[in-house]
């Protein structure tokens, strides 16, 4: 029996995704009033997907997430400021400290339970968010950390203030870790993630190395979240501990509550939704956004994901797999 081929047929390319790219790619230029949101949004899309390599693809759950975001963020900063402006190089130094940080938290999550590796994780962002407030010499604490210039993208593109160039750098960025990660995530190894998400003992027992290969895509996914931390400094020309807050954690499992888990396009859609509608419900009602938020999030559990936009179908009775005619 080939067991390559359903590996190989869901890593291929499918048409709408094309298309999916190449909109993202001319936004910038159809929408040049809104670069800067669309900035954001790859730069949230880029952070919900490195978690979803731990929280769809491996059972991780994670309220500490934003730890390795805000690492990124300040290391980008700081090596900005500090030793050379270059943005490129400064995304693969954050890349890199925020993998090594992810090895070294790796250890916390290999023991314990779901509610064990909620609080050590949110206990990992915690530490970090108060390191960055002591330690203000370094971080300008609570000001945040000023006077970051970026110098031009590859040499050749400035960073303008309507955030075009902005927008295809994180969208760029975006687009080379997705394909590291799609094509990741459809290899034999991300089988095996699968398989110990699904039943880690079965996959201990058929001889899957469970701890390696958890340290392994904890590392990844804390280097993917340090690199979307690094843009989002490399873009604004600041740092602040707001990257560290619990709110960022927060809201990048909103985004994949909306989107969905365990599929990387669940992130960008989540993301899309969320950052949308936190523009528009807080240009018409400020204060009060965050409700009409919750209240979509209530109706999106009540009713589904599928059945969200078709309010028909709220008040039918679902079928359950039992009742199912063949």
């Amino acid at each position: 029996m080939d067991f390559q081929s359903p590996l190989l047929a869901k890593a291929r390319w499918r048409p709408v995704e094309f298309v999916v790219w190449a909109v993202a790619f001319v936004l910038p230029l159809l929408l040049p009033s809104h670069a800067l949101m669309i900035n954001e949004i790859a730069i949230v899309a880029l952070f919900a997907m490195s978690l979803d390599l731990i929280l769809g693809y491996t059972g991780i759950v994670s309220l500490g997430h934003a730890g390795f975001f805000g690492l990124g963020a300040y290391t980008a900063a700081l090596f900005a400021k500090h030793v050379m402006p270059d943005p490129t190089v400064g995304l693969v130094v954050a890349i890199v400290v925020a993998g090594l940080l992810g090895t070294i938290a790796s250890v916390t999550i290999l023991r314990g339970t779901d509610l064990t590796r909620l609080m050590v994780t949110l206990g990992t962002a915690l530490l970090l968010l108060e390191l960055a407030n002591k330690l203000d010499w370094l971080t300008g604490g609570t000001d945040g950390l000023q006077g970051v210039v970026m110098g031009p993208v590859l040499g050749k593109f400035d960073f303008d203030l309507f955030g075009r160039t902005a927008a295809w750098y994180s969208l760029s960025v975006t687009l080379l870790l997705f394909l590291l990660m799609r094509r990741l995530v459809h290899s034999p190894f991300g089988a095996t993630l699968k398989a110990i998400r699904d039943n880690r003992l079965r996959a201990m027992a058929i001889g899957i190395p469970v701890v390696p290969r958890l340290s392994v895509i904890y590392t990844i996914a804390a280097a993917v979240a340090g690199g979307a931390g690094a843009l989002l400094a490399q873009t604004t020309g600041f740092a602040s501990l707001d990257v560290l807050a619990f709110d960022r954690s927060a809201d990048v499992m909103l985004m994949l509550v909306i989107g969905g888990v365990g599929w990387l396009y669940g992130g960008i859609a989540g993301a899309i939704v969320f950052k949308v509608l936190q523009d528009t419900l807080s240009a018409v009602t400020p204060q009060y956004w965050m409700f009409w938020i919750g209240l979509i999030l209530v109706l999106l559990v009540l009713v589904g994901r599928d059945r969200l936009l078709k309010p028909w179908t709220w008040f039918g009775a679902r079928k359950s797999a039992g009742s199912a005619k063949p």
